[in-house]
């Protein structure tokens, strides 16, 4: 499947031209490989890495979607592996520590 589509269709984006700017940005990173196109194929087990609204977001594609389903069946998708609570965890840690 293309990124651009799985990004679309797992709601990481939320058009396919978002989809495909984020792709094409040379900031997205498919297991450690920078990604400069939006064609790129993505496969189950791929680690994304992008940046995301001010912060890096990191995700391990669970399942290639067959739709652009609901926002329960997308995030079925994939796994985000720097869970937002446990980011803002450790800022807050370290603050403390200063």
């Amino acid at each position: 499947m293309r990124i651009d589509r799985f990004l679309w269709w797992a709601r990481l984006a939320k058009t396919r031209s978002a989809a495909q700017a984020i792709a094409e940005a040379g900031r997205l990173r498919i297991d450690g490989r920078v990604i400069e196109r939006a064609h790129c194929p993505v496969r189950v087990g791929n680690v994304l890495t992008y940046p995301s609204y001010g912060q890096v977001r990191v995700v391990r594609v669970e399942a290639l979607p067959a739709r652009r389903g609901p926002a329960p069946e997308a995030q079925g998708c994939y796994r985000d592996l720097l869970a937002p609570d446990a980011a803002s965890e450790n800022v807050s840690q370290q603050g403390a520590d200063d």
